[in-house]
């Protein structure tokens, strides 16, 4: 069995520490940060760090074990030669530092959520990763989720019949929640193309000035997937998808902690059906950051797309700003792909 060389650069919650927030009620999410997934997946061995910042450094370096760490990156992919590189830093630094991976000739990349602040920015890492056809994943990790895998399975086996609607829960942030929101959808009904997107920021008045919001800014939405399913966020109740169909619904609960089937059962009148609850397998849980990093792995040794390869995570991205674009034009249809490529927000 091959191993590959990994290092993270950004050192901070999850280039580092943010397994020290997980509460015990939620221990099968763990390990969450990139650093204890790297050393849990056994074909990788996490040789170094990189951080700005001396402190996140010593502190990475004690708290993991990795004696390598760097200011520089490009010093680190020179003396560390990695084969993954995991990206956690800041977003407004997404892009150039995605490009910078790629073009150093790093195999494998993690990028953490959202990919770019603007259409401009994904524009930038989609092409830098496809000119050095670099095996790309990001931090959308609901599709990396064991139940999220098994609604998938029960839509793609017929069990709801015919996909005709998708509904998120609640409202979040744009950039920051949506973009696992947007994708979350898209995965659930197999990935098909987002032909078009109407939305509205929160608060509904807020302006976008010169084409830029420094804010992240909460939002809801509704989507049309090229199959003809229409997506909405619903502002209120928990962190759950439904997917509902001409046969029944799947519904993942509580932040993907289980799942739900409801299918159509005919009654005694004719013209009268009920949904009832059947009976589901429990899922499995595990790390959906241990099984994101197993897939990059498997892709480059296969030659296969990664679950989250470059193209999708830019058209979700894309969808993304398009919410915004909508808003700014007073909530009307936008099509994608977007006309204008510098629109721009900054995220976390």
């Amino acid at each position: 069995m091959k191993t590959y060389r990994a290092a993270i650069l950004g050192l901070g919650r999850m280039g580092n520490t943010i397994d020290d927030e997980i509460p015990p009620s939620r221990d099968f999410m763990l390990p969450y940060g990139l650093p204890g997934a790297c050393q849990a997946v056994e074909q990788l061995d996490l040789v170094a760090g990189c951080d700005l910042l001396p402190e996140k450094r010593a502190d990475f370096s004690e708290r993991w074990g990795v004696p390598a760490v760097y200011e520089d990156l490009d010093e680190m992919i020179a003396k560390e030669h990695p084969d993954l590189v995991a990206i956690c830093t800041r977003a407004d630094v997404h892009s150039e530092l995605a490009v910078r991976v790629a073009n150093a000739g790093v195999p494998m990349m993690y990028l953490e959520k959202a990919i770019a602040c603007s259409p401009a920015e994904a524009d930038a890492v989609l092409a830098a990763c496809q000119a050095h056809g670099t095996v790309f994943n990001s931090g959308v990790l609901n599709r990396f989720s064991k139940t999220f895998g098994a609604a998938r399975d029960l839509i793609v086996q017929g069990r709801i019949g015919e996909p005709k609607a998708a509904i998120q829960f609640p409202a979040r942030s744009l950039l920051h929640g949506h973009i696992h929101s947007v994708d979350a959808l898209s995965y659930l009904l197999g990935d098909p193309k987002i032909t078009r997107v109407r939305g509205e920021l929160h608060p509904r008045d807020l302006e976008i000035v010169d084409g830029r919001l420094d804010d992240d800014p909460m939002a809801t939405y509704h989507l049309e997937f090229e199959n003809g399913v229409e997506a909405w966020c619903i502002p209120a109740g928990q962190h759950e998808f439904e997917i509902v169909g001409t046969e029944g619904v799947v519904r993942t609960l509580n932040n993907a902690e289980g799942l739900s089937l409801r299918v159509n059962q005919p009654t005694d009148s004719p013209r009268h059906r009920e949904w009832h609850t059947e009976p589901l397998p429990e899922v499995e849980k595990s790390s959906s950051v241990v099984t994101c990093l197993e897939d990059l792995i498997e892709a480059h040794e296969t030659g296969r797309p990664t679950l989250n390869h470059i193209e999708q995570a830019h058209h979700v991205t894309e969808a993304c700003f398009a919410i915004a674009e909508s808003h700014r034009q007073g909530g009307v249809w936008v099509d994608l792909p977007l006309t204008d490529r510098d629109l721009y927000i900054y995220h976390v």
